[in-house]
């Protein structure tokens, strides 16, 4: 029998215009978009809907921001296709929380508020270093890992086969970028990023954040949800929380994580929130797997009459 996984969208996803469409045709989308105003005391949703982009790219929006229409595609799909049926959640990086969120763990306002804190924490930590991120195309593990040594930064995201990202401080990753295409990288392209994600540079950020966790009732993940970190699931509260905490500093293993599931026997997955990136990686990992998603309208249409059928 087919299992199927969702996957929830990581930061850089975000994009002008998420989840109007939807708010605009579901009143009960534009019902959460309220609730997640009142909660935030902001309006967030007016800066997903209309920007500017300035606005909506500041890691304390963006991360509240996707994981808020990611949210929205998962409830607008189980109000469209009630037969769906799954057995684990995974999200990248941001979207753990979201996966988190999906299966009980977290409630949504405390999910919502946690990664608009979480975002604030991580944008403190890149306003006292000089940091950077960048993409090597077309360098295997092994080889990036040498750059990494060579050069002093650290891999960021394992996402797929040909597709890492490095991080660290600024200077460092021009160096890493120069050593990976001699070692015959197609492209190593530093990222618009703020800072650098994902490696020591944002430990600062990590005792706010268990401060905050401390704060909220945790409670038992009724569905697996794989850890960025181990690439394994962690179900109990204390895990989660540690894991959290961990994930700032911590290498994405998002490649591992959907080899583990592969392996698990899941043959569909299906991405919830803007952009088709885990797709993406997806075809990278394994071309057999159904990949399906919800990003807006027409895409919500698709999924939910593909999952009926």
């Amino acid at each position: 029998m087919s299992k199927t996984a969702l996957l929830f969208a990581g930061q850089g996803a975000q994009v002008v215009g998420m989840g109007k469409d939807l708010a605009e045709k579901f009143p009960s989308a534009q019902g959460w978009f309220d609730r997640a105003n009142a909660a935030l005391g902001y309006d967030l949703a007016g800066i997903c809907f209309n920007g500017p982009e300035a606005d909506l790219t500041k890691t304390e929006n963006a991360q509240p921001g996707i994981y808020l229409v990611s949210w929205v595609c998962f409830q607008l799909l189980k109000e469209q296709a009630p037969n769906l049926k799954f057995v684990a959640t995974a999200g990248l990086s941001l979207g753990e929380f979201t996966a988190l969120t999906a299966v009980g763990a977290l409630s949504f306002e405390d999910g919502l508020r946690l990664v608009r804190q979480r975002g604030k924490f991580m944008q403190e930590a890149c306003d006292v270093t000089e940091g950077g991120m960048a993409a090597i195309i077309g360098l295997d593990e092994v080889l990036t890992r040498e750059v990494c040594t060579e050069a002093g930064v650290v891999l960021a995201n394992l996402n797929c086969p040909g597709q890492l990202v490095i991080s660290g401080e600024a200077d460092k990753i021009e160096k890493a970028c120069e050593l990976a295409k001699t070692k015959g990288a197609r492209k190593a392209i530093p990222l618009p990023v703020a800072g650098a994600y994902h490696s020591p540079l944002m430990a600062g950020a990590q005792p706010k954040l268990q401060s905050e966790l401390a704060k909220i009732k945790i409670s038992p993940a009724i569905v697996s949800v794989i850890s960025n970190v181990t690439a394994q699931p962690h179900d109990s509260p204390k895990e989660i929380s540690a894991r959290l905490v961990e994930q700032v500093t911590s290498s994405v293993l998002w490649e591992k994580s959907m080899r583990y599931l592969l392996a698990q026997d899941f043959t569909r997955f299906i991405e919830l929130g803007p952009g088709t990136a885990l797709s993406g990686f997806m075809k990278r990992i394994d071309k057999s797997a159904q990949m399906l998603n919800v990003a807006d309208l027409a895409s919500l249409e698709s999924t939910a009459k593909a999952i009926s059928i």
